[in-house]
């Protein structure tokens, strides 16, 4: 009986899965169309900023992005976990689904590449870059981001070509603790051992990778 009973709950599950089928590839016609209305006026039509307090987002990791906009939006009663007054209106009215779209859409756009400008902090900046602090234990940004900032699918974000402005910002909010959206407080703990000298130098070497 038990046995007849394993058999007909497996064949109910395996059906169900069957019936979902595989997850609905993103629309990025759709996802075009939503970020011409809601976020072209600060990323740009094509995710290329024309500000340096928004951040690029053409070419960005499409499951990073999908991310962050899901945590900007509050879930009802509660704080997002991102929290932004601008983006936080931004994605109140989007669905699930339109994130991905909207990810994808931005994902699939070429960035443009960006410059460093201070010459003087260049080589610390590649230093921590490639090989981080052994002796504070400061692992190096190339680790998750990739030698040439291009990220890793799913995991990391790009931040090759990234405003050094924002970048800079982002590491001292990670610092501060005002964002804490960081899987396993991973960015908290890298930013906790950097000075703002170090975090500069880095944003600005990342701006010229390409």
């Amino acid at each position: 009986m038990n046995r007849v009973l394993a058999l007909l709950s497996f064949s109910v599950c395996a059906w169900a899965a069957a019936a979902a089928g595989p997850a609905a590839k993103p629309d990025i016609e759709k996802g075009r169309k939503i970020a011409s209305q809601v976020c072209a006026a600060c990323h740009g039509a094509d995710g290329n900023s024309p500000n340096s307090a928004n951040p690029n987002i053409a070419g960005q990791v499409p499951e990073y992005l999908q991310k962050q906009l899901a945590n900007f939006k509050p879930a009802p009663g509660r704080k997002a976990e991102r929290e932004n007054p601008v983006m936080g209106a931004m994605t109140a009215n989007l669905l699930p689904e339109d994130m991905r779209n909207v990810a994808a859409f931005f994902g699939a756009q070429q960035a443009k590449p960006g410059i460093a400008k201070n010459k003087e902090t260049v080589a610390l900046g590649r230093k921590i870059w490639r090989g981080g602090d052994a002796a504070r234990g400061l692992a190096a940004c190339a680790s998750c981001h990739g030698a040439a900032g291009a990220g890793m699918p799913a995991q990391y974000p790009r931040i090759a070509g990234q405003y050094a402005e924002y970048t800079d910002a982002q590491l001292k909010a990670f610092r501060s603790g005002q964002r804490a959206n960081d899987p396993s407080n991973m960015m908290r703990t890298i930013a906790a051992k950097m000075s703002d000298g170090e975090m500069s130098a880095v944003a600005d070497y990342a701006a010229g990778l390409r």
